[in-house]
């Protein structure tokens, strides 16, 4: 009884959080729709650009390696998944909100600050992980790259580059002033994360010192991972340094949001 009792009480606890949740992600899948330059790029641009770069991969030894075009490219749009369809959308959205004056709103009812972020979050990172499946399936049935041969890793892979693009985008929104130039405030990290954590080039074909510090990026970590479960090829000390590198990436952004996120706009 005592412990039906208390499982319970819990469900109950978590059920008027859960339903705030979907009512505020709703709400922001509606605002999202709206903005058709957002949609598009989140959309259009992970499926179309790492087939236009193709070309430059065909000039790399992916075989020495131990990679293949079709798991190269499918890390590569997975990873700009995570950029455009979760961090840049997000960075946009939660400024536009701020500077409507819905944040403001939104703080003055029921929701807590963790809820609002989370809510605002969870569509573009539904979309993201929706897209990086469809990424997956695809891939495995036009570029050949079979099952992965460790699956195990692919999901915390996944929700490693979800989590921490979506904090991130929450973190840079805290520097940018308008909905305008959200696209401008994104790019040191989206293309520092393009040139440094294996989307656009493995970090196999970069200098061992230089791969090293690469590896400690915000957006490595993820693409190891998923990278490592198409090839199999990430041993197990590979693998908790992963972890561990994505974890303390999801602490340090959640402390820096939970310290310096700006809920009224910057006048």
């Amino acid at each position: 009884m005592g412990a039906g009792g208390t499982g319970g009480g819990m469900r109950g606890a978590f059920a008027p959080s859960a339903r705030r949740l979907r009512a505020l992600a709703r709400a922001e899948l509606a605002l999202l729709g709206r903005n058709r330059g957002v949609v598009f790029t989140a959309l259009a641009v992970p499926l179309a650009i790492p087939f236009t770069m193709r070309p430059a991969l065909d000039q790399l030894d992916l075989a020495k390696a131990g990679l293949s075009i079709g798991t190269t490219l499918l890390t590569t749009a997975i990873g700009f998944s995570f950029l455009f369809a979760v961090y840049t959308a997000l960075v946009s959205a939660y400024v536009a909100r701020r500077e409507e004056l819905v944040l403001k709103r939104l703080r003055t009812g029921e929701l807590s600050d963790t809820e609002i972020l989370t809510g605002t979050a969870l569509p573009p990172v539904l979309l993201g992980l929706a897209q990086a499946l469809v990424l997956c399936a695809g891939c495995a049935a036009l570029l050949h790259t079979g099952a992965p041969k460790a699956p195990y890793l692919l999901l915390p892979g996944l929700l490693a580059g979800l989590v921490v693009s979506a904090a991130l985008a929450a973190l840079t929104s805290s520097f940018t002033r308008t909905a305008e130039s959200a696209q401008v405030t994104a790019l040191p990290l989206v293309f520092l994360s393009m040139a440094g954590s294996g989307i656009s080039v493995p970090t196999e074909f970069m200098p061992d010192r230089l791969a090293s510090v690469c590896e400690l990026l915000p957006l490595s970590p993820a693409i190891r991972l998923v990278r490592g479960g198409w090839t199999g090829q990430l041993s197990a000390y590979e693998t908790l340094g992963a972890l561990a590198t994505a974890l303390a990436w999801t602490i340090v952004a959640v402390f820096a949001v939970r310290r310096w996120f700006r809920w009224d706009p910057r006048r």
